[in-house]
């Protein structure tokens, strides 16, 4: 059970993206957060913060940037739907991943795979097109 939002709760910005399952484990949520990978209210941060409820988050997680709100706080790791009750993502940050998402399937659509593998004889072409232009 996720723990109520009093004075005495406090809850590192690691160990919160743990729980909420946004990382593995907290050493990659740490490492993430030292590496400028996560922002806390729009500005580069510890791992030691402390999260409050109302906060804005902007994580980039491969080619993803989620903008999520923290609603409430925990430091235990639950299963995925109590830890999607911790945070809500913005409708900015949810508009922009599905543009982007379905801009990559387009650009992928777009690049036809050869109609058939390269024969032996294509292969010896290849190599020798490489080593004429030094690639």
């Amino acid at each position: 059970m996720t723990a109520t939002t009093t004075d005495d709760t406090r809850v590192r910005l690691d160990k919160w993206l743990w729980a909420a399952r946004f990382y593995k484990t907290r050493n990659l949520a740490k490492q993430a957060i030292e590496g400028g990978k996560v922002h806390y209210n729009s500005q580069r941060t510890k791992p030691g913060k402390l999260v409050e409820p109302g906060a804005k988050v902007t994580l980039r997680l491969g080619w993803q940037e989620r903008i999520v709100v923290v609603d409430d706080l925990s430091d235990r790791r639950r299963g995925a739907p109590e830890a999607q009750k911790l945070y809500h993502e913005t409708d900015d940050s949810v508009k922009r991943r599905e543009e982007l998402s379905w801009q990559r399937k387009t650009m992928q659509a777009a690049q036809l795979p050869p109609a058939r593998r390269p024969s032996k004889k294509d292969r010896r072409d290849i190599q020798r097109f490489r080593e004429q232009n030094g690639l």
